[in-house]
């Protein structure tokens, strides 16, 4: 079981803390993370770990990864995420294309709990990869279509 403690400071400001480490959590977002972007995060670092260690298994050489994601959230209360977009920047050799996007399905679709646990509530989430020493324009996808427009698509789209 997890467990974090999470103690108010002032007005909006709190700290949360796991196991000796602690993350500013304000409402205002001046001095720490809002809740609502910790969960942004989340995804990116539960994800970013499972393509590090799968890339690692591929024996993927790579130098650095970023990870982007943006979200929209509903105009009604409780304003919750309804669409994520994830972009993946990463560089390594061209020729890896085909295992790093191998890498993100396997995080999104099997390993990430953070993502399912998302994708619960939103709609789609889409994401975008960027490979190469100086991320150019990437090649876009979409995650967690209907079924049948996948098939009739294809995985990815231009």
């Amino acid at each position: 079981m997890t467990k974090t403690v999470t103690r108010w400071k002032q007005g909006h400001e709190f700290t949360s803390e796991l196991d000796g480490n602690s993350i500013a959590i304000d409402g205002s977002r001046k001095n720490g993370f809002g809740p609502k972007a910790l969960l942004l995060s989340a995804v990116a670092g539960c994800s970013g770990i499972d393509v590090v260690d799968i890339l690692q298994k591929m024996r993927v050489e790579f130098t650095g990864l970023e990870i982007d994601v943006a979200a929209e959230q509903t105009q009604e209360h409780p304003k919750v995420y309804k669409d994520i977009y994830i972009t993946y920047k990463l560089r390594t050799s061209p020729e890896n294309e085909e295992k790093v996007r191998k890498a993100i399905d396997l995080s999104l679709e099997k390993y990430c709990g953070v993502s399912a646990m998302l994708k619960k509530n939103c709609q789609k989430e889409k994401d975008t990869v960027k490979i190469s020493g100086e991320y150019p324009a990437g090649i876009k996808k979409s995650r967690y279509p209907r079924q049948q427009e996948r098939k009739g698509r294809g995985l990815f789209s231009q």
